[in-house]
């Protein structure tokens, strides 16, 4: 449980790592923003695959396959019903344009709590694998959100800072961000301790919602602003890393 706690604090502070690194590097290039986001979904899109969803094929029975298959649209189907009430990365730099025209800080707030809302799931799939019971499996997985918390949390502070909110408070506000994915590891835990026969569906639940969101999100933006090209050796990167952490951790 120790080690639970420790990680779900360790992923909601990876957004408030992210976040006192955009207060330090506020002019960040989006070149740089998008390799460092493009290496977090190699991670994230490793983590899916062989933390989540090989595990659920594992432990899914008779029907493994039927269930998992299930489990990973059920889970992009929810992310994207989120979707439809709510924008997120590939909405940013239409915002941020936005922001720094007229301050439109309806706009700004709207934008961080879609990050807030998209983190509980995130958050979830962290708090899933542990329930499994393979810890090395569940420190990579939480490993890889982690890493995809740290730019997200970046590119957060510029707009709200824009739109006249103050330091302090901004800070804040991001670091609530990152409370809401402590919460989603709790939820995911106790679920999947509490009825265990839901693990193989919870596993291909939570890799479904990663899948979902490096599809749509964080490729589309790492994709958006001509670095396309180390953006996609950068995911390339992330996955071979976390493909031999799992080899040698396992």
């Amino acid at each position: 449980m120790n080690v639970v706690l420790l990680t779900a604090l360790g992923v909601g502070g990876a957004t408030v790592i992210g976040a006192a690194i955009g207060f330090a590097f506020k002019k960040l290039s989006h070149a740089f923003s998008d390799i460092v986001l493009a290496f977090a979904a190699g991670v994230m899109l490793a983590a899916a695959v062989l933390g989540l969803i090989l595990p659920s094929l594992e432990y899914g029975g008779r029907f493994s396959l039927l269930i998992t298959i299930v489990g990973v649209f059920v889970g992009a189907i929810c992310i994207n019903l989120v979707d439809k009430l709510v924008p997120h990365l590939h909405k940013l730099a239409g915002i941020d344009n936005e922001t720094h025209a007229n301050g439109s800080l309806g706009k700004v707030l709207l934008f961080v709590s879609a990050i807030a809302i998209h983190n509980l799931p995130e958050g979830i799939a962290a708090g899933v694998g542990f329930g499994s019971g393979d810890t090395s499996q569940a420190l990579l997985i939480a490993g890889g959100i982690a890493l995809q918390n740290i730019p997200e949390g970046m590119v957060i502070i510029a707009p709200m800072l824009s739109a006249g909110i103050r330091p302090r408070r901004t800070f804040a506000i991001a670091a609530l961000t990152g409370l809401v994915e402590v919460v989603g590891t709790f939820i995911g835990y106790f679920a999947v301790s509490l009825a265990s026969a839901i693990l193989p569906f919870a596993l291909a639940f939570a890799g479904g919602t990663m899948l979902y969101v490096i599809s749509d999100e964080m490729i589309p933006e790492t994709h958006a602003h001509g670095s396309q090209r180390g953006a996609t050796y950068a995911l390339l990167v992330g996955f071979c890393l976390m493909m031999a952490m799992d080899i040698l951790l396992g």
